[in-house]
């Protein structure tokens, strides 16, 4: 049985299903659904030549030449459906809802699958749903303070430990926030993927509840904060934690100490022009000699003036300061839950 479903639909009642994305190999890497696998009906590149037929001769020469692509492959695309869905329900898209899924569809219902769902519209909608979710109005706790205050890991140890909701924006991005922070990282995602990544976990939260997020430039490497997302947390409380120079330096040597030394060598030359040429070049001298802490400590004084720009564009009584003296997440979760509890 073949039928058409809303995204909505599949998001509230068939998540639960297996779910093939028909699109092209670089339609499917630029943003996809993310519990979709990959089932391509052309190549990239006969994609773009079906596309070209289209363009330039007419409608009925693309589809022929489509169906030359496609013969070949048909007992293909059952097999690897399969491979997906064992028992013979499965939901399909493409990218709009067109010839490519429905007829992908089809196929699978004559051969034998039990239910075939088609997504309405395909991944434009689920698009336009992602950016449309961010816009809802929610309660944002902002967890902020300069590089090296162990924000991450301390979001980590709240939700481990409480009942918090907490979105990780860096981890989703697979960065750390600054010119070091791809080192020791996977490779990031696409822009595209990473909204769509960041809404995969934002759904499933309960907006009538607060929501942990760490303060973020909208910029993370190389993936972009989505827009509404973004403005909702310049918008909102900030709880700023206060921590030592010295301490910060020494969570930073625990993370990166290890590192590879040309690549905090490489991340140090990106900054140069904003450290100043002695301090790069002592960084430098100290990455040669295993002095870890007196790097950070030299990063450090260009970080916190950039850092310090940022929350001085926040008004003013949007800011709460919390002391700490340690970066331990472990020492400080309950403390700062205590603190915001306090507050709010």
């Amino acid at each position: 049985m073949l039928e058409t479903i809303t995204i909505g639909q599949y998001l509230k009642h068939h998540l639960s299903l297996p779910l093939v994305d028909v699109r092209s190999p670089a339609e499917y890497k630029k943003g996809h659904i993310p519990n979709a696998v990959n089932v391509p009906i052309f190549s990239d590149e006969e994609r773009a030549v079906v596309g070209t037929a289209y363009k330039q001769e007419s409608k009925e020469r693309a589809i022929e030449i489509g169906m030359e692509y496609v013969q070949p492959k048909l007992r293909h695309f059952i097999d690897e459906t399969l491979r997906a869905a064992s028992q013979q329900t499965v939901v399909v898209h493409c990218w709009r809802g067109g010839m490519r899924s429905r007829s992908f569809a089809q196929h699978l219902v004559e051969n034998g699958f039990a239910q075939v769902y088609v997504i309405e519209s395909g991944y434009k909608a689920f698009r336009k749903h992602v950016l449309h979710a961010f816009e809802v109005d929610a309660q944002l706790i902002i967890l902020g303070g300069y590089t090296g205050s162990a924000k991450t890991e301390l979001l980590k140890q709240i939700q481990q430990t409480s009942d918090q909701q907490v979105i990780d924006l860096e981890g989703l991005a697979n960065h750390r926030g600054s010119a070091f922070g791809g080192i020791g990282q996977d490779p990031q995602p696409t822009v595209e993927q990473f909204e769509n990544n960041v809404f995969w976990e934002w759904k499933d939260l309960d907006l009538t509840r607060q929501v942990w997020v760490e303060d973020e430039s909208r910029a993370i490497g190389t993936v972009m904060i989505p827009e509404a997302l973004f403005g909702k947390m310049r918008s909102q409380r900030m709880y700023f934690l206060d921590i030592s120079r010295d301490e910060r330096a020494r969570h930073l040597v625990k993370g990166y100490g290890e590192s590879d030394r040309e690549k905090l060598k490489d991340s140090i030359t990106r900054i140069s022009s904003r450290l100043g040429g002695l301090n790069t070049s002592n960084a430098l001298q100290h990455v040669d000699n295993g002095e870890m802490f007196e790097v950070a400590k030299i990063v450090l004084t260009y970080y916190d003036k950039y850092y310090s720009k940022g929350v001085a564009r926040r008004e003013e009584n949007m800011v709460t300061t919390i002391p700490l003296k340690t970066t331990d997440s472990i020492q400080n979760a309950h403390q700062i839950i205590q603190a915001i509890i306090e507050r709010t």
